[in-house]
């Protein structure tokens, strides 16, 4: 009987070794996936489930929720592609102290753009949609404004035909009861366009960038002298509007919600108003749009930092249901019909050719104003 048990006994402990081992594998494996998890979900993204790719983007708030649409959430599903999406300004996406974990950064502006990929060494941009610059204003302003040579009205929508005469106005602490006959708007309030603050927005920059031309007698900007100097003229533009938001939608909702007392004129995006209007049964018949002459255009860019980033830019470029769903949201792109359609429904008017579109600075001179804007103003 002693002669078994040895043999049996020595089994038995090599089985219990065996399972052992096992189970420690099992458990560092679980462990290891567990931490990766954790780390994902430090980083704000959660792990990737049945093989599709979860794509981490940094975008303007403008866009964001454009990129949690549901139905784009499923046509990029058929592609493999999950998206987390986080927001911040976009000229501040490139200093964001995260911008590394994220796959793509998506702001408005070329010039954005650009800055971020001097930040990361990023040499993959795609132009996606564009929309371009217009005044969010109110039709009980239009008859002081139309009086005094500064709006008009043509193919039915209204245009800012004298950018000139405006700047002038607002540097030279023109208010709003200086500009007869006005009998709904007769305040002592500064005639100013509002906009975001020009050091995280891309909004308030493409502002600079209009006024700086006209400015700068109808010509872009291009030399470190004239940059100083249209900064130098051009500085109470931005310090007379006090606080200013970091991201657009702060003074469109402002617009939209504390209407004409607080936001007689506001620099926003096209796309922006026509978003709100595409949502609602019905807006404020007060409000509309005034598109400057001349005016610039926001080329929203994607900016890819990972191989990831640029697979999703391959997909938003070519996939036409992504392109379909855009419109919904207000942006242009190489096939308006739909947009047009859809304004047309809801009685707004908007030009659907603009031909007075200036380009605007240089990267580097559009910074030089910026930072001189930011020097100026003690910020």
């Amino acid at each position: 009987m002693r002669k078994f048990l040895g043999p049996a006994l020595a089994l038995l402990l090599l089985v219990g070794v065996v399972v052992g081992i096992v189970f420690s594998a099992r458990d560092k494996q679980a462990s290891a996936s567990d931490a990766q998890n954790v780390a994902a979900a430090a980083a704000g993204s959660a792990p990737a489930a049945d093989g599709k790719t979860v794509v981490r983007i940094l975008t303007g708030s403008e866009k964001l929720d454009f990129l949690r649409d549901p139905e784009l959430a499923k046509a990029l599903d058929a592609e493999g592609i999950v998206l987390d999406v986080q927001k911040a300004g976009s000229r501040e996406i490139a200093t964001h102290p995260d911008l590394k974990t994220f796959d793509v950064a998506y702001p408005a502006g070329v010039a954005a753009a650009q800055k971020i990929a001097a930040a990361t060494g990023s040499r993959r941009m795609t132009n996606s949609f564009y929309t371009p610059m217009a005044v969010a204003s109110w039709k009980q302003l239009l008859p002081p404004l139309e009086a005094n040579g500064i709006v008009r009205r043509q193919g039915g929508a209204y245009y800012i035909a004298d950018m000139h005469k405006l700047v002038g106005m607002m540097e030279q602490g023109a208010r709003w009861k200086d500009l007869q006959p006005n009998p709904a708007y007769a305040v002592s309030k500064s005639v100013l366009i509002g906009s975001t603050d020009v050091r995280t927005s891309n909004s308030a920059a493409m502002y600079l960038a209009l006024v700086s031309y006209v400015a700068n007698g109808d010509n872009v900007v291009d030399s470190d002298a004239a940059a100083d100097q249209v900064v130098d003229r051009l500085l109470g533009l931005f310090s007379k509007q006090g606080y200013q938001e970091s991201s657009s939608s702060g003074p469109f909702e402002d617009y939209v919600t504390m209407k004409l007392g607080k936001s007689p004129l506001v620099m926003v995006y096209e796309q922006q108003f026509l978003q709100y209007a595409f949502r609602q049964a019905s807006i404020d018949p007060d409000m509309v749009l005034l598109y400057p002459q001349p005016t610039v255009l926001t080329k929203h860019t994607i900016v890819a930092l990972t191989d990831k980033g640029a697979r999703f830019a391959d997909v938003f470029e070519r996939n036409p249901e992504v392109r379909k769903i855009a419109s919904r949201y207000g942006f242009r792109g190489s096939d308006n019909a739909a947009l047009f359609a859809e304004a047309r429904a809801r009685k707004i008017e908007m030009p659907q050719t603009l031909v007075d579109v200036v380009d605007p600075p240089t990267y580097d001179l559009l910074e030089r104003m910026i930072v001189r804007i930011e020097s100026r103003l003690g910020k």
